[in-house]
């Protein structure tokens, strides 16, 4: 598997459910709102559905050859 990364969200359009990942080293990533993980829940709860990012988020993803290219997966919001 490969090793999650570290990086800054660039923009995420809301209404099309897509926007872009700057990694601490690399070119910028795209990441569709598929690709961001459920939070973890509390005991007995699921957690919550997350279809959007906010630009300036940190997040942590797995990088994946999608496509159209070099892309953010299992993004996952930090703090």
């Amino acid at each position: 598997m490969a090793e999650r990364q570290v990086g800054t969200v660039k923009w995420f359009n809301h209404e099309k459910g897509f926007g872009f990942i700057t990694p601490e080293n690399g070119p910028d990533l795209f990441v569709h709102f598929t690709a961001i993980e459920r939070t973890k829940g509390t005991e007995g709860t699921e957690g919550v559905i997350i279809k959007s990012l906010k630009e300036g988020q940190k997040v942590t993803f797995v990088v994946v050859n999608g496509q159209r290219g070099m892309q953010a997966e299992m993004v996952r919001v930090l703090g």
